[in-house]
């Protein structure tokens, strides 16, 4: 067999927007992924289904899988064949011990490529308003560590550090802080010189605390601050407030889960990403289509005068089908077709089919009234949606007295892969919305936290429509209804909040 290469990626300070496209690539392409703690959750989804996932989370002072067992674990993988990605929070050689298992893996004689990554010391300030360097305040920078071996003091040449008229970051620091603004004050740093401690930083639920080196671990006692955070030293730390782009942004602080299916969630979670928000993507459901749908074939065979489609996924769920019957959309040549949304009428257009039929308000009943109004008396209807579809079509079709097949391509099924995520953000009370798309989304969360947690929790239910409204009021929940049945009218309601 031959032996499989391991890639050390650096995964970045935050989430999959500040993963490289090559560490993306690499990961795509693994057979087998190697975490640590700090890796984003959305990274850590883009590994493929098929991937061996093998978690070595080390936190502070306590490390579940040692170095020496990590080293061993890559080279049994790639000894295996499989081509191996080491994913490394930060960058890879920046006190990631990146080097160490190199070193490791070319004594094993296993071929490795290293993928850098965005380094917490650099991105963290950037996300704060704090520019590690300004050519009127310092030009120059030094990283530090400031973790050290549990009962044991820092080893920093503090008077050094003192002298350098540099920009100071400390990584791993937070349980130590007093111990460095101790230390450059007794080495002679002025009491005055600006200083911050950033939580979370380059993620939307970021903190900081911006202060003096003499006041900063006390007002960081007071605010609460915990790790992950890093501390930066300097005079550029006084333009953090001028200079903070990412605080002011109308979302940030938020932390907002979206519950569509894993397919679907992407254009929601990123516009609420963009406006700062704090994004845990937990698929509540799935979309599961059928091999051979019920009543296709023969319904092909058949003439048609309207294809109505209810989702973007019923769109791929017929492409699909039909290419396993051997056939593509030609086969519906001579349909008019109805879309019940926006979503649904831009899935069709990526397949080159413009929608005949779109109604205003975009729901089952307003699709069935509308389809109603442009049929024709004689003309038949072909129903392409879920096997759990609303009955509001299918029933204002069969008393118009309409012909009609109702074909189903898929089913919704729950998803519970997040659902221990979802019961600690409720039970630590730091989900502030969750959002639903469809009725079945909100069921499918109720299946994974519990009814009971769903509807003591305090947070706001943001939903596309009436019927999914309904749906969560069913569980007594806070809602807020966008607009109209869209993502942007969803955002756009979350930012009026």
């Amino acid at each position: 067999m031959n032996k499989g290469k391991v890639t050390l990626v650096g995964a970045g300070p935050g989430g999959k927007d500040l993963l490289t496209r090559k560490g993306a690539a690499a990961l795509a392409a693994a057979d087998a992924v190697v975490f640590d703690r700090l890796v984003g959750a959305d990274i850590l989804d883009l590994i493929p289904p098929h991937a061996e996932k093998i978690d070595v989370g080390k936190q502070n002072n306590h490390h579940p899988v040692p170095q020496d067992e990590i080293n061993a674990i890559l080279v049994r993988l790639a000894g295996q064949g499989k081509d191996t990605v080491r994913l490394k929070g930060g960058d890879c050689f920046l006190f990631g011990r990146g080097g160490e298992e190199c070193e490791y893996l070319r004594a094993h004689g296993v071929p490795f490529e290293v993928v850098p990554g965005v380094t917490s010391a650099l991105a963290v300030p950037a996300y704060a308003g704090i520019p590690v360097t300004h050519r009127d305040y310092c030009s120059a920078v030094h990283i530090v560590t400031a973790h050290a071996r549990a009962g044991k003091a820092l080893s920093i040449d503090f008077d050094a550090l003192t002298r350098l008229n540099a920009t100071l970051v400390f990584l791993m620091g937070l349980t130590a802080l007093e111990q460095v603004t101790d230390g450059l004050l007794g080495a002679g740093m002025a009491a005055d010189t600006p200083a911050a401690v950033i939580q979370n930083g380059a993620r939307g639920n970021q903190r900081k605390v911006v202060a003096t080196v003499g006041t900063l671990a006390q007002e960081v006692r007071q605010a609460g601050l915990k790790s992950p955070a890093l501390i930066v030293v300097g005079r550029v730390c006084a333009l953090s407030d001028a200079l903070d782009w990412f605080t002011p942004l109308p979302l940030h602080g938020k932390t907002v889960a979206v519950t569509r299916p894993r397919e679907r969630a992407g254009t929601l979670a990123d516009k609420l990403r963009q406006l700062g928000a704090n994004v845990v993507e937990a698929p509540c459901i799935r979309t599961v289509e059928y091999e051979r749908p019920d009543g296709l074939q023969a319904a092909l065979g058949q003439r048609w005068d309207w294809a109505v489609l209810t989702s973007p996924a019923g769109v791929q769920a017929l492409v699909h089908a039909l290419a396993r019957l051997g056939r593509d959309l030609r086969a519906l040549w001579g349909c008019r077709f109805a879309a019940i949304g926006p979503g649904t009428k831009a899935a069709l257009q990526e397949y080159g089919i413009t929608a005949d039929l779109c109604p205003q308000t975009y729901d089952s009943a307003h699709l069935a009234e509308a389809l109603l109004q442009a049929a024709q008396p004689g003309q038949r209807v072909l129903l392409l949606r879920a096997g759990q579809g609303s009955p509001a079509v299918p029933d204002a079709l069969r008393q118009a007295g309409f012909a009609f097949a109702d074909v189903p391509l898929y089913r919704t099924e729950p998803c519970l892969d997040k659902a221990d995520t979802l019961r600690d953000l409720l039970a630590q009370g730091a989900l502030d919305v969750v959002t639903f798309t469809s009725a079945s989304t909100v069921h499918g969360f109720v299946g994974a936290v519990g009814r009971q947690a769903a509807e003591h929790a305090n947070f706001t239910a943001l939903c596309i429509g009436a019927q999914t409204a309904a749906a969560a009021q069913g569980y007594h929940m806070q809602v807020q209804i966008a607009k109209h049945a869209t993502i942007d009218d969803m955002v756009a309601a979350l930012k009026e909040e």
